[in-house]
């Protein structure tokens, strides 16, 4: 890999574990996102605020497989491996993915409806979306020629 995909590869993994710890949609932290609402769904009953009000446990919850992203990224720049880089934008990508499609599951019409002010302040999300996809741009960049 060339030196500015390791740096670049470096500061998305940064990146995205402050993320971990940001406000992901409202004030609902990845930290308040339990596993088993991704794997099950979110309770009918539960709103986004409830949600928001209640922390899991750091094992138990998004934020380890958020930091668990981010050192496989960390890896991928510190030892130059494509492999590790990609697997870790795929798994970003996947968790991306399935946290939106389970808000979209449960809270489709206040999403919607109120999008501004759910995204307004939301900056775990932003760093961890925006470390994605400058990871994979950067692991798209081709290997300087020997």
């Amino acid at each position: 890999m060339r030196t500015f995909v390791h740096l670049l590869l470096f500061v998305c993994a940064v990146a995205i574990a402050v993320g971990a710890f940001g406000p992901l949609i409202g004030t609902i932290d990845a930290r308040d996102v339990r596993l088993d609402d991704l794997r099950n769904g979110f309770a009918a009953d539960r709103t986004l605020e409830q949600i928001g009000g209640t922390s899991a446990s750091l094992t138990s919850s998004l934020a380890i497989v958020v930091l668990v992203i981010a050192a496989i990224v960390l890896l991928a720049a510190l030892f130059g491996s494509k492999a590790l880089g990609w697997l870790g934008v795929l798994a970003g990508l996947a968790v991306l993915g399935v946290l939106a499609w389970r808000l979209d599951e449960r809270f489709d019409d206040q999403l919607r409806n109120d999008y501004r002010n759910l995204l307004d302040g939301a900056w775990g999300l932003y760093l961890l979306g925006g470390g994605v996809l400058i990871a994979l741009v950067s692991l798209l960049i081709p290997r300087e020629r020997a």
